[in-house]
């Protein structure tokens, strides 16, 4: 699977590396920054997301939806 294109190193980084490396020195380390835009969405909905859900779901359901994950993870696998 290809690598997004943000977390890629710039040929000047690589060049640094390369270098670093060449000369015995501990190569640097890339610090990469988060988009706080993005890390603000994630906290809005990925914390709370599941407790709502879990609320939302009738005892029945949870039932239904527990048993279909077992039988998913117990279902017969070939013996090595």
């Amino acid at each position: 699977m290809p690598r997004r294109a943000s977390k890629r190193e710039d040929t000047n980084q690589i060049a640094a590396r390369i270098v670093s490396i060449s000369t015995g020195q501990p190569p640097p380390k890339v610090k990469r920054k988060k988009n706080p835009a993005a890390v603000a969405l994630g906290k809005l909905g990925g914390s709370k997301g599941g407790k709502i859900r879990a609320e939302r779901l009738s005892a029945a359901r949870r039932r239904e939806i527990a048993q279909k994950a077992a039988e998913v993870r117990w279902k017969a696998q070939p013996v090595r």
